[in-house]
């Protein structure tokens, strides 16, 4: 899964994303990059090597502002390389290589319209430097933007269908970062006199304990110790102003960190009984049907399991199969997630779905 920070502050924020990228290696990436707002331009360091050198070349590059975001990458769409490598920007229609770039963004997420989207976009002469579907996004929001991001933003996201959630800022508003988010987690940290976007509070662990988890169809504008969020009605498809409880996080920075072990997966694996513990005392008092004295009453009239999963979760997903179908004697299906949404499944409401 991509990883997302960003910040708007006072001081020279590189550093701050740099450490959120490293606190966000756990879930793997092909590369990395950063974007600041500096001496009235955007500029930009990426890599296909870990964060650890991604931060000696910023240094190098003497990259440094007061605004900015920063991006780890798993590749979706072209291959892991520097020109694919987030973030992306936009400097408008033409293929003048020397035209400033004015939109800068990162994205996780799939933007499943991106061909209909690249193709309307190529028509107006935008010139497209990646194989992505992020630099879709960057293009759209440059093609709406008229003097006001946050509202460009709101605009791109009504074009946009899939899962996404991105940060972004233009090179005209150099104190404003603006976030949004439809299926694809994105939180927001409040400091102070200090703002910050990412996409786990791991990221932000050490910066602020303040956090506001964004919710479907937000889009937040973060200022210099202020922000707004607003969300969009379902009803009307209007965004109005909404606000988002602010909740105190201690995320803690050893649960990013290796310790002992050899490779975050052998982490993963071996804090499996704590990771389920919490999760089960998170969640006792919201679902007390499944885990309180009334559990009985419920799984009683489930006759089969559905699991949905991707990637190694799928395959943990298989082994489980094994085991309910033999122990507890219950059938069970395991289906790959993300291709489960595009066909037409006959839902059984007697099945327990994982």
């Amino acid at each position: 899964m991509c990883g997302i920070v960003g910040a708007v502050g006072a001081r020279n924020i590189v550093p701050i994303l740099v450490e959120g990228l490293k606190r966000l290696e756990y879930r793997g990436y092909d590369s990395c990059g950063v974007a600041v707002h500096q001496d009235g331009a955007l500029r930009r360091s990426r890599s296909t090597s870990r964060v650890a050198e991604l931060d000696v070349q910023v240094a190098a590059d003497a990259v440094q502002g007061t605004t900015g975001i920063a991006h780890t990458r798993w590749a979706t769409h072209g291959a892991p390389a520097v020109h694919n490598a987030h973030p992306h920007f936009s400097s408008g229609p033409g293929a003048d290589a020397a035209r400033p770039a004015r939109i800068a963004l990162v994205h996780n997420g799939i933007i499943e319209n991106h061909d209909d989207l690249r193709a309307e976009l190529q028509a107006r002469g935008y010139v497209f430097a990646s194989q992505t579907d992020t630099e879709v996004i960057a293009h759209l929001i440059d093609s709406l933007y008229d003097g006001d991001l946050f509202d460009a933003v709101q605009q791109a996201t009504q074009r946009l269908k899939g899962a996404y959630a991105i940060a972004v800022f233009c090179r005209d508003e150099p104190h404003r970062v603006v976030g949004a988010r439809e299926g694809s987690p994105l939180i927001l940290g409040v400091g102070q006199g200090e703002s910050f976007l990412a996409s786990d509070a791991m990221a932000l662990a050490g910066v602020t304990d303040q956090i506001v988890y964004l919710e479907e169809g937000d889009v937040v504008d973060l200022q210099l110790g202020k922000h707004w969020i607003v969300a969009r009605n379902v009803t009307t498809g209007r965004h109005e102003r909404v606000q988002r409880e602010v909740r105190t996080v201690h995320a803690h920075t050893g649960a990013a960190e290796l310790g002992p072990y050899r490779h975050y997966m052998q982490k993963e694996i071996f804090e499996q009984p704590r990771a389920i513990a919490d999760t089960l005392e998170g969640v006792q008092g919201i679902v007390p049907e499944l885990f309180g004295d009334g559990a009985h009453r419920v799984f009683k009239e489930i006759d089969s399991v559905l699991i949905l999963a991707c990637g190694t979760s799928y395959y943990a997903g298989c082994t489980a199969k094994y085991w309910l179908e033999s122990i507890a004697q219950i059938p069970t299906q395991v289906e790959v997630a993300s291709e489960y949404r595009y066909r037409d499944s006959v839902p059984n409401p007697k099945t327990l779905v994982v």
